[in-house]
């Protein structure tokens, strides 16, 4: 077993112990959240984008499914409290919903994957400044051991959040969870690059300081210069109202 060094950096990549099936290195990345686990799951020889990010899309998958069929099961529970039969009406029918199932889903899901790769790219990048040693390849399977079955969790919970009264406590454990997923996405990316705590902080959390300021300061560009026509807007909105 490797010792740990002074500064809390384990001084090599730890030794696979083998592949693993899909769900146990789920489960290990979820019930064993510590930088030897995941630095374990950088080192195995299934470590690839293409595994990691087929993880991600089926996730993503299973959640716009499920979550697809939140909508029509509340509203018609809802009406049926009030002793409307809604019958196949509900969501425009069956043909309808499956269309948005069949199609839709899978556009978000590849949309939401998408996405996926894109963070991992970013958070890898700033790690390598940090002086990081992992790859993106490795990054985006430690991350998508866990990201994979919170999809699928989301999903189950947009269902039961659906349910009057009960449905809240569901919201409230679907909340916690994202935090511990965010705490899981900087534990991973200390194990996987083999650095500090202040390194992996930074990698975690820069792009999304960076891309929130971009937002903001094209926000208030277009507030700037839009301001004019939306100001006239307004004054003849009042003056045809005040007008006699």
């Amino acid at each position: 077993m490797n010792q740990m060094s002074g500064t809390g950096v384990p001084p090599t990549m730890p030794m696979s112990s083998g592949p693993k099936p899909f769900f146990q290195v789920w489960m290990d990345a979820l019930t064993k959240p510590s930088e030897a686990t995941f630095a374990e799951l950088a080192a195995s020889p299934n470590a690839k984008s293409s595994t990691a990010y087929l993880w991600v899309f089926v996730g993503f998958l299973i959640e716009f499914f499920l979550s697809f069929l939140v909508p029509q099961r509340a509203l018609g529970s809802m009406l049926s409290q009030y002793g409307i039969d809604t019958g196949q009406q509900v969501g425009g029918g069956f043909a309808s919903t499956a269309i948005r199932l069949v199609c839709g889903a899978p556009i978000l899901a590849l949309i939401g994957t998408i996405f996926f790769a894109i963070g991992v790219v970013l958070v890898q990048w700033i790690a390598k400044m940090f002086g990081g040693r992992g790859t993106s390849a490795q990054l985006a399977y430690a991350w998508a051991a866990f990201a994979a079955p919170y999809s699928i969790v989301a999903g189950v919970f947009s269902l039961l959040a659906a349910i009057p009264f009960v449905g809240l406590c569901f919201s409230i454990l679907l909340f916690v969870f994202s935090i511990y997923i965010i705490v899981l996405e900087v534990i991973a990316v200390k194990g996987v690059n083999q650095f500090g705590w202040g390194a992996a902080l930074g990698a975690v959390f820069i792009p999304g300081l960076v891309i929130g300021l971009l937002c903001a300061c094209i926000v208030g560009v277009m507030i700037f210069a839009l301001g004019p026509a939306i100001g006239n807007a307004f004054s003849t909105i009042n003056q045809s109202l005040t007008a006699p």
